[in-house]
């Protein structure tokens, strides 16, 4: 890489020098004054566009004009020229009153609330300080019905000084038994 840097500052420097020859520009024809004539237009009535231009050159000397309409209604005009003597100097004109519509009326929508309840999720007693029996469960479960919903607490859990031989689970439809 350093080496790329060396070849290429040894050939500017020898270039500088003057000891490569130099390709001379030669012009197929003298270059003269510009001469010009333009201009647009523009009025588009769907989306209020309206504007123009027109524009002269004579040599060094540039003369021209351009209009629009503004977003408030006015119409400006803008007459310039330029050259070698003056540099560039433009008139500017505004033609009509602004006029500025009302503002739009704007409609809000009220905020949604929005409510949940998370229901109990567990009570448990205990009645036996020394034994342990196997639990007997009774779980409660009510489906949602709407976004506000209260569901009964979800489970009760009972703890009983004498072993249960008997466990029940139940829902709303099906009941089993073991």
């Amino acid at each position: 890489m350093v080496a790329k840097y060396v070849i290429v500052l040894s050939l500017a420097a020898v270039a500088y020098a003057g000891l490569l020859p130099a390709a001379k520009v030669v012009y197929a024809e003298p270059e003269a004054p510009a001469h010009y004539d333009f201009s647009y237009s523009v009025h588009d009535d769907h989306s209020g566009d309206v504007k123009q231009q027109q524009e002269s050159r004579a040599g060094d000397a540039v003369h021209g004009s351009y209009s629009l309409v503004q977003p408030d209604g006015v119409h400006r005009i803008v007459e310039y020229s330029a050259d070698d003597h003056q540099g560039f100097n433009a008139i500017v004109r505004y033609e009509g009153t602004p006029v500025h519509p009302a503002p739009a009326k704007v409609a809000y929508a009220a905020p949604v609330a929005k409510f949940a309840y998370a229901a109990p999720v567990a009570k448990v007693a205990y009645a036996s300080p020394v034994a342990y029996a196997a639990p007997v469960a009774k779980v409660t479960y009510a489906a949602p019905v709407a976004k506000v919903a209260y569901a009964a607490p979800v489970a009760k859990v009972a703890y009983a000084s004498a072993p249960v031989s008997h466990v029940t689970y139940s829902s709303p439809a099906i009941t089993y038994h073991h």
